[in-house]
């Protein structure tokens, strides 16, 4: 898969955007061992050292973690992942409902846009 980056934001965090979707999308398995750093950074075309600072910034937020000597695993915690999930659903909806603002279009009037769109 291509990896586009954005210049106006550091990559690391886009990183972390990226992998953060891939978990909470179930692409990422729970439980399931990463990558090594550098296979990582060589799929996305990064440094391993950006790679590395994405991959810590993730283990803080608990949806990693680091088996000595097994490598990298995505959290087994449920309730974690939905909590995250539901975090950028929130503000994938503020941002659609603000640009909908933004064109003149008032909250009912997303909504119905919402509906009539969606199954397509």
């Amino acid at each position: 898969m291509e990896y586009i980056f954005d210049n106006e934001r550091p990559i690391y965090i886009q990183l972390v955007e990226i992998i953060r979707t891939q978990i909470v999308s179930g692409k990422l398995q729970k439980g399931e061992r990463l990558l090594s750093v550098r296979e990582l950074a060589l799929t996305m075309k990064v440094n391993p050292n950006t790679m590395q600072k994405a991959l810590v910034e993730l283990e803080s937020e608990g949806l990693i973690h680091t088996e000595r000597t097994n490598g990298k695993f995505v959290t087994e915690n449920e309730e974690l992942i939905e909590k995250i999930k539901k975090e950028l659903a929130k503000e994938k909806v503020n941002t659609y409902l603000n640009s909908m603002k933004d064109i003149g279009i008032n909250f009912e009037e997303a909504i119905n846009y919402l509906q009539e769109l969606g199954g397509k």
